[in-house]
């Protein structure tokens, strides 16, 4: 499954990148699972292995994880409990260039103009130099966007099967509200597991 979804993801970088608006772009969504009913009980969420670790930016996607899982029928173990179901939650959020640089509206123009002299005997003669050059004021200015990826395996506790794997991708520009990690984290988690547990080894796209 990793290699299906690794694949999905290198493809859908680019096209993320170049559909960013200011609210933000589609979330593409890949999903495998076994193809059996999918058994519910208490699940508990901790970070991937060689991921980001258990940091407040991590609490973050991990609580919009479990806030979705509980709509689907998992429930929070209670306290001292593992839990049946083990919820694991990785990320990455990277920027990248936002097409090529734009240079500032400002621009500075230089006019030539025309003379004439006299020649001998009172004759005329001139040159004339027309046109004109204009060039833009400032370095040019680079846009970036953020592209953020939410991956999550749910794994049986008892022998450590997965039972069902996903990841989701979005862009935002770097200044916009959508790309804050409180916004990201619930339209990811939102968006992967809409449909729960979706169809197996197909990218959809979600608005």
């Amino acid at each position: 499954m990793k290699a299906f979804i690794a694949m999905a993801t290198a493809l859908s970088a680019l096209a993320l990148a170049g559909c960013a608006t200011t609210n933000g772009g589609p979330v593409q969504v890949t999903r495998f699972h076994l193809g059996a009913p999918v058994v519910t009980g208490t699940l508990a969420v901790e970070p991937m292995a060689g991921g980001s670790p258990a940091s407040l930016e991590f609490k973050t996607y991990a609580a919009a994880v479990q806030t979705e899982l509980l709509n689907y029928g998992y429930n929070a173990p209670p306290p001292g409990d593992a839990g049946q179901f083990l919820a694991v939650v990785g990320f990455t959020r990277t920027t990248e260039a936002d097409g090529p640089a734009q240079r500032s509206g400002v621009s500075l123009g230089l006019g030539g103009g025309g003379f004439t002299g006299g020649g001998r005997r009172g004759g005329g003669g001139g040159i004339g130099l027309g046109g004109g050059i204009s060039f833009p004021i400032g370095k040019p200015k680079q846009r970036y966007v953020i592209l953020t990826e939410l991956s999550v395996q749910i794994k049986r506790r008892s022998d450590a099967t997965v039972v069902w794997e996903g990841r989701a991708r979005t862009a935002a520009p770097e200044t916009a509200a959508a790309a804050q990690t409180d916004a990201t984290a619930h339209k990811l988690a939102n968006a992967l597991f809409r449909g729960f547990p979706g169809e197996s080894g197909r990218t959809i796209t979600v608005r």
